[in-house]
C-alpha cells in the first residue's frame, strides 16, 4: 500500500468518525472507531470462507461435539493452515448487516458473538456492546456500518505494519482531542526499527534456519515492537521459528494487539492483559519464564503508586531472588523497575550453561543519573554495570515522540556480550541523526530515516572509540565524535564525606542569653504534662520558671568573663557556676546553653567530644566524588555504605581516598578529615558530558554588528510603513 493510499485511508476513517459528532464528543470517538476498525478487518479475513464454515457448522452441530472440539474443527474449516481458530458462524457479514437496517443493532451483536472465542474476547475488552446500543438509539449505527463496509482492510492489502501505523494515527488523533498522551500507547516506528537493528546486530544464531527464538515486550501496547522484530528477523531468515510474548495493562491496546496476533496466526494467549509490575489485581503474566530477546518502551516519568505495596514487598522479601533486588527508583518514575523486571527474565548466561538474552529499552534521561550514591537508581545502575550487562546506550534526537519533545535513550543490555565488548560500555551520540518532518505530529517534529538507522547500526557494530561522523549543527556541517567506549568502572565513584571541625566562641551577653527561649529543652522547663491535676501542674510550671530564672542569673554572672574562644574553658566555668543546690544542668539543658550562647568562629579553638575527638561541624560538611581507580575489580560488595558498613571494602579504597584528600582537599583545608563509615559507591552515566564540545562565545564586535544590521532593517521597514 503506497503512502498516498494510506493517507486516503486515514482520512476516510476520520471522516467516518466525524459522523459520531453529537452523541459522542471527539475524545470519545475511539470508543466506537477502534473496535469498528478491528471488526471490519476481521470481517475481511473471514468473509472469503464464510459460506463454507456455515455449511460445516450445520453438519457439526448435529454430532454433539464438546465446545473445544467444535472450535478446533471450525477453525480447520475456516483455514486448515492456521493454529489459531478464526471464524464466524453467524449468518452476517458487513454487507449482509446492511440488508436489514431495522435490526442492525441485534444483528451486529449476533455477528460479534458468532466469532470464535478468541475474537469475542477482544471485543469484550473494548466494551463495544454498550456502544452499539448508544449508536442505534442515536441513529448512527447503520451509517457507520455502511461507511466501514466500503473499506478494504484485508491483510493482503494492508499488512500488520501498515495497520499499526493506522492505529497509531487514530489513537494519536483521539488522544489529541482529549489532551492525553499518545506516548502511553505508541513508539514511533522508526525508533522500533532502530531498536530491532541494534538488538539483532551480531546475532548470527537468529539467522539459522529453523532456529527457535522468543521475543518479549512487558509493555507491549498494540504490539508494534513485537511485529517489527518479527518482520526484521523474517526478512533475514524466513525459516526462523519465532514466538511473541507481551503484557499490556490498557484493555484497548491489548485488544488491538491480540487482533493483530490473531490475524497473523500468532498465539494470542501469549499476550497477557494486566499490569506487569503488579497492582494488587494483576501480576507478572510470565512469572518464572525467560526470553531470548526483549524490547520495550515502558512508561517513563510515570508514578508507580498503585504498584508500590507489591513492589516494595517483593523487594524486601525476595531481594535478588525476585525482580527488584537491586533497588527501587523514586515513586514518580518506574522505568527502572521495568528494566529490572526484564533482566530477571534473561536466560542464563553462556558461561553459566545458558543461551543468554539481549534487551533493548527506551528511557528518558532520568535513569542515566538520577539519585545520589547509595540510592535506589544509583544502585540499580551499579548492579547492571558491575555485572557487565550494560552493552551500549544510544542518545536519540529530541522531538521524536508524539507526546514529548525530550531527548530519549536506547539502552542495550545483555548477559552474553561478545569478547571484545566485555568489561566495557559503548556510548553513541545519535542526537543529530534525524531529519525534520514535513508536517509535525503533536510534539513529533523529527524522524530517523532509513539511512540514519543504518548509520547508527554501523556505528554500534564497528565498536570504535572516538569514531566521528559529519553531522549538521545549526545549519552547518561539523565532524563530531559519535562513539565513545568506557570501561565499566569509569562510571562508578566513591562518595566520600569530608568533615571539618566545629569551632565556636561563647559569650554570656544579654542578647545571647535571650536566645535560650528558642531552645526546646529550656522552654519545656516552664511546661507541665499533668493536665488533669491543675494544682500539681501549676507547681511544676512554677518550679520550672524558677529554674529558668536561676539559669539566666548564673549565665549573667559569666558576662564579665568576656568572650570564650575555647568551648572547654566555657564549659568549665559553666560547671563551676552551676554548683548551686537548685540548679541541675542535664545534658539537654547544657546543649541548649551551648546553642544559645555559642557562635561559629573560624578563629576559635576546635570543639572536642567526650572521647577527645574533633567534633564535626555540620554546616561545613561536604562530599567529594572520587572516581573508582583503574585497578578496581568488579563487582564490588553491594553492602557498602552506612546502613551496611563494609570494613574490607573501606580498607581496599582507603589509600586511594587518602591520596585524593592529600592532593585535592588538604592543601585548601588542612583540618579536614574523612568519615570513612559514610562512604558510598555511586554510579551515573553522564552521556551528554562525554560528547560536549565547547564553543567560545562570539566576539562582542560581531554581535554588535549583527544588532546594528537588524536595527537598520527594522528602520527601513518602518519607513516603508510610513510611506
Amino acid at each position: 500500500m503506497n503512502v498516498q493510499a494510506h493517507e486516503q485511508l486515514k482520512s476516510a476513517i476520520w471522516e467516518i468518525a466525524n459522523r459520531l459528532r453529537g452523541p459522542y464528543r471527539p475524545p470519545q470517538y475511539r470508543l466506537v472507531m477502534l473496535p469498528m476498525v478491528v471488526l471490519r478487518r476481521l470481517d475481511c479475513v473471514v468473509e472469503e470462507r464464510k459460506d463454507y464454515v456455515l455449511d460445516e457448522y450445520e453438519k457439526l452441530k448435529a454430532q454433539n461435539y464438546d465446545s473445544d472440539t467444535l472450535v478446533k474443527l471450525l477453525g480447520r474449516a475456516a483455514d486448515p493452515e492456521r493454529k489459531q481458530a478464526l471464524y464466524n458462524i453467524s449468518p452476517f457479514t458487513f454487507d449482509k448487516l446492511l440488508g436489514d437496517p431495522d435490526n442492525i443493532a441485534p444483528n451486529l451483536v449476533a455477528y460479534i458473538n458468532g466469532f470464535s472465542p478468541i475474537a469475542r474476547s477482544i471485543f469484550e475488552q473494548f466494551g463495544f456492546t454498550e456502544q452499539i446500543e448508544k449508536l442505534d438509539s442515536s441513529n448512527r449505527l447503520f451509517t457507520i456500518v455502511k461507511e466501514m463496509a466500503t473499506l478494504d482492510l484485508h491483510p493482503d492489502r494492508i499488512d500488520s505494519l501498515q495497520m499499526g501505523y493506522l492505529f497509531e494515527h487514530l489513537v494519536m488523533r483521539f488522544n489529541e482531542q482529549a489532551n492525553e498522551e499518545a506516548g502511553d500507547h505508541f513508539t514511533p516506528r522508526e525508533v522500533i526499527r532502530l531498536m530491532a537493528n541494534l538488538v539483532y546486530t551480531g546475532e548470527q544464531d537468529v539467522y539459522t534456519p529453523g532456529i527457535y527464538r522468543t521475543i518479549y515486550d512487558p509493555a507491549c501496547g498494540t504490539g508494534g515492537m513485537l511485529s517489527e522484530s518479527e518482520k526484521f528477523i523474517y526478512a533475514q531468515n524466513e525459516d526462523a521459528n519465532l514466538a511473541l510474548f507481551g503484557q499490556e495493562y490498557n484493555p484497548e491496546s491489548w485488544a488491538i494487539c491480540c487482533a493483530d496476533m490473531l490475524i497473523k496466526d500468532e498465539e494470542t494467549s501469549n499476550i497477557v492483559l494486566g499490569d506487569t509490575l503488579g497492582d494488587g489485581k494483576t501480576k507478572d503474566g510470565f512469572e518464572g519464564e525467560q526470553f531470548h530477546y526483549m524490547l520495550a518502551n515502558p512508561p517513563f516519568g510515570v508514578e508507580w503508586k498503585d504498584q508500590k505495596s507489591g513492589v516494595e514487598r517483593e523487594h524486601k522479601t525476595n531481594g535478588f531472588n525476585g525482580r527488584f533486588g537491586a533497588g527501587l527508583p523514586p515513586i514518580n518514575d518506574g522505568s527502572l523497575l521495568f528494566l529490572q523486571h526484564m533482566i530477571s527474565k534473561m536466560h542464563a548466561a553462556p558461561n553459566d550453561g545458558g543461551e543468554g538474552s539481549r534487551i533493548a529499552v527506551v528511557f528518558n534521561g532520568s535513569p542515566l543519573f538520577s539519585g545520589d550514591a547509595g540510592s535506589g537508581p544509583s544502585n540499580i545502575r551499579r548492579w547492571i554495570i558491575e555485572n557487565d550487562w550494560l552493552d551500549a546506550i544510544v542518545a536519540l534526537p529530541d522531538q521524536l515522540f508524539y507526546n514529548t519533545g525530550i531527548y530519549t535513550y536506547i539502552w542495550l543490555v545483555s548477559n552474553r556480550k561478545p569478547e571484545e565488548r566485555r568489561g566495557q560500555v559503548q556510548l553513541i551520540d545519535g542526537t543529530r541523526f534525524s531529519q525534520r518532518m514535513k508536517k509535525s505530529l503533536n510534539n513529533k517534529r523529527h524522524e530517523i530515516g532509513d539511512g540514519q538507522i543504518n548509520d547508527l547500526t554501523r556505528i554500534y557494530g564497528r565498536y570504535q572509540d572516538g569514531e566521528t561522523a559529519d553531522v549538521v549543527i545549526g545549519g552547518e556541517t561539523e565532524n563530531r565524535v559519535v562513539s565513545r567506549i568506557f570501561k565499566n568502572h569509569e562510571f562508578g565513584f566513591l562518595k566520600v564525606t569530608v568533615e571539618r571541625p566545629l569551632r565556636m566562641n561563647f559569650e554570656a551577653t544579654p542578647e545571647r542569653i535571650a536566645r535560650l527561649d528558642d531552645q526546646t529543652a529550656f522552654a519545656n522547663l516552664a511546661q507541665s504534662k499533668k493536665r488533669k491535676d491543675k494544682d500539681a501542674a501549676a507547681k511544676e510550671i512554677a518550679a520550672g520558671e524558677a529554674l529558668q530564672a536561676d539559669i539566666r542569673a548564673l549565665l549573667a554572672g559569666l558576662e564579665a568573663k568576656g568572650r570564650y574562644m575555647d568551648r572547654a574553658a566555657f564549659e568549665h566555668d559553666l560547671k563551676q557556676a552551676a554548683q548551686q543546690p537548685d540548679v541541675k544542668l542535664a545534658a539537654p539543658l547544657k546543649k541548649a546553653i551551648f546553642n544559645a550562647l555559642g557562635e561559629r568562629d573560624p578563629d576559635a579553638e576546635i570543639c572536642y567530644d567526650g572521647k577527645g575527638r574533633p567534633e564535626p561541624d555540620s554546616e561545613l560538611r561536604d562530599t567529594e566524588n572520587i572516581p573508582l581507580p583503574d585497578n578496581t575489580t568488579l563487582p564490588l560488595p553491594m553492602g557498602f555504605g552506612p546502613d551496611k558498613p563494609n570494613d574490607e571494602l573501606v580498607a581496599a579504597f582507603r589509600d586511594d581516598i587518602d591520596a585524593y584528600m592529600a592532593r585535592e582537599v588538604l592543601p585548601h583545608v588542612p583540618d579536614a578529615w574523612v568519615d570513612y563509615g559514610k562512604t558510598k559507591v555511586g554510579y551515573e552515566i553522564p552521556i551528554n558530558r562525554h560528547f560536549y564540545v565547547y564553543k567560545p562565545p562570539r566576539e562582542v564586535k560581531a554581535i554588535e554588528a549583527d544588532i546594528t544590521a537588524l536595527e537598520g532593517e527594522i528602520a527601513d521597514l518602518l519607513k516603508e510603513l510610513a510611506t
